[in-house]
């Protein structure tokens, strides 16, 4: 039986593997467009609570 060196953790499931890859047909983000949609989505937040309160 011949051993197989790139198996990984046993106890990790595979997820060592599978988060190893990167996949050419994902989407990727620039992580300052996320930061910026993050403050906007709470500036929009705050904005509401403000014009009309509860």
């Amino acid at each position: 039986m011949p051993k197989n060196r790139d198996s990984g953790f046993q106890s990790a499931a595979g997820l060592i593997r599978y988060f190893d890859q990167e996949d050419e047909k994902a989407l990727k983000v620039n992580p300052w467009l996320v930061v910026a949609m993050c403050v906007v989505l709470s500036a929009l937040v705050l904005y509401a609570q403000w014009a009309w309160p509860f």
